[in-house]
C-alpha cells in the first residue's frame, strides 16, 4: 500500500503543478475569444428555441464571421463544427420547415465550409486573418522605414518616392538608405525585384532586410557582389533583381555609383543646368556568379543633384529606354526649377505607368 502511494505521489504532484500553472496563466487570448463567441452562439440558439417563429436562424453567422477573423487555424475548425451542431439544433426547433428555411440553412453550411477551407490554407502561416494581415502591414512598414532618409549634415537633402503597381501597398521596388559607421558617408541603394506589385512584394520584403544588413556591413565596392551572391544562394525561380548603388562622401561631395542591370543614374550640374547620364556596367543580380561591376565617379557641388530611379519611370512598351530617360530628365528639369521640395513625389506622379512599380531618389546639395 505504501509502495503504491509512493509511486502515485509524483504523478499527483505533476497534476497539481499543471493546474497551478494553468490557473496562474489563465486562458490564452484566443481561447477567451473562442469561449466568448461560443457563449454568444449558445445564447442565439436559446433565443431560436424560445421564439422559433420570430428569432432568425441566420444569427449564428455573426459569430462565424467574427471567428473567421479572430481565431487561429487550430481552433477555428472545431468552433465551426460546434456552430453547425447548434444550427442543426436550431433547425430542429422550427415549427415549420419551409423551403426558405432550408435554403438559408444550406447557405450557412456552405459558408461554414468556406471558412474551414480558408482555415486550412492559413495553417501554413499559423495565424488568424487579422493577425496575419497585421504581420504583413508591419513588414511593409519596415520596408518603408528602411527607405527613410537618415539625418544628414547641413546642406545635404535626400527625398524619395515609391509608387507600387496598381495602387497596392506592396511593391517589387524598394529603397534602402543609411549612413556608414563613421557617419561620413551616405549609402543608398534602389532595387527593382523581378515581377511587380504583390507578386514581387514577398521577395522585396526579404531582400530589403538582407540588403540593409549588407549595406552597412561592408565597403561600398563589395556591396553589389555580396548582394549578387546572396540572391544566387536563394535559388529562386524568379530570383533576380536590378539595383543602383550610391556611396556619397558627405564631407567632400565625392560619390561612387555602381549599377547591376539597372537604368543609369543622372547628375545635374547647377552651373550649366544640364543632366549627365552616368552609365556603368554590371549584370543583373542573381544570374551570374563572380560578377564584376564598373564604377562611375564624380563630385556633387553646391546646387547639384543626383537622380536614382527604377525602370518603371522610363520604360514603355515598344519605346527605347534612352527616349524614356530623356523624357524623365526633361520633366525633372521642369519640376525642379526653382525648388526641390516635393520633387520626387511630383516626378513619380508625372511619369511612368500605374501598372508598373516606380521608385525614385533625389540627392541634392544646397
Amino acid at each position: 500500500m505504501t509502495a503504491t502511494y509512493q509511486a502515485t505521489r509524483p504523478a499527483r504532484r505533476s497534476v497539481r503543478r499543471h493546474w497551478q500553472l494553468f490557473l496562474r496563466r489563465g486562458l490564452t487570448q484566443e481561447a477567451r475569444i473562442a469561449l466568448a463567441l461560443a457563449l454568444v452562439a449558445v445564447l442565439i440558439t436559446v433565443v431560436v428555441f424560445t421564439w422559433p417563429d420570430r428569432a432568425p436562424l441566420t444569427g449564428l453567422m455573426l459569430p462565424l464571421i467574427i471567428a473567421s477573423l479572430m481565431l487561429g487555424p487550430r481552433t477555428l475548425p472545431g468552433f465551426v463544427v460546434f456552430l453547425m451542431v447548434l444550427l442543426a439544433a436550431g433547425l430542429a426547433a422550427q415549427t415549420e420547415i419551409t423551403p426558405r428555411i432550408v435554403g438559408a440553412t444550406l447557405v450557412q453550411f456552405a459558408m461554414a465550409l468556406v471558412v474551414i477551407a480558408t482555415s486550412f490554407r492559413r495553417t501554413r502561416l499559423g495565424v488568424a486573418g487579422i493577425r496575419g494581415e497585421a504581420m504583413l502591414v508591419d513588414l511593409r512598414d519596415r520596408i518603408l522605414t528602411q527607405g527613410g532618409v537618415p539625418d544628414l549634415p547641413a546642406g545635404w537633402h535626400v527625398q524619395s518616392a515609391l509608387k507600387p503597381a496598381g495602387g497596392t501597398p506592396f511593391a517589387g521596388d524598394f529603397v534602402v538608405a543609411m549612413r556608414g559607421h563613421d557617419l561620413g558617408r551616405l549609402e543608398v541603394v534602389v532595387v527593382d525585384v523581378s515581377g511587380k506589385g504583390t507578386d514581387a512584394g514577398t521577395r522585396a520584403l526579404l531582400l530589403s532586410g538582407a540588403f540593409g544588413g549588407l549595406l552597412g556591413a561592408m565597403p561600398a565596392a563589395d556591396f553589389l557582389p555580396a548582394a549578387n551572391g546572396y540572391l544566387l544562394r536563394q535559388a529562386w525561380d524568379e530570383g533576380f533583381a536590378t539595383a543602383v548603388h550610391l556611396s556619397l562622401d558627405l564631407t567632400t561631395g565625392d560619390y561612387e555609383i555602381r549599377t547591376a542591370g539597372h537604368p543609369p543614374a543622372a547628375h545635374r550640374t547647377a552651373g550649366s543646368g544640364t543632366w549627365s547620364v552616368l552609365r556603368t556596367d554590371g549584370p543583373i543580380l542573381g544570374l551570374l556568379d563572380e560578377a564584376t561591376f564598373t564604377t562611375a565617379t564624380g563630385r556633387l557641388g553646391r546646387g547639384d543633384a543626383l537622380l536614382l530611379y527604377t525602370d518603371g519611370m522610363v520604360e514603355e512598351p515598344r519605346r527605347d529606354i534612352d527616349l524614356g530617360i530623356d523624357q524623365m530628365l526633361g520633366e525633372a528639369e521642369s519640376l525642379m526649377r526653382g525648388t526641390y521640395d516635393g520633387a520626387a513625389a511630383r516626378l513619380t506622379d508625372a511619369l511612368g505607368s500605374p501598372d508598373d512599380d516606380r521608385a525614385l531618389v533625389i540627392v541634392h546639395r544646397s
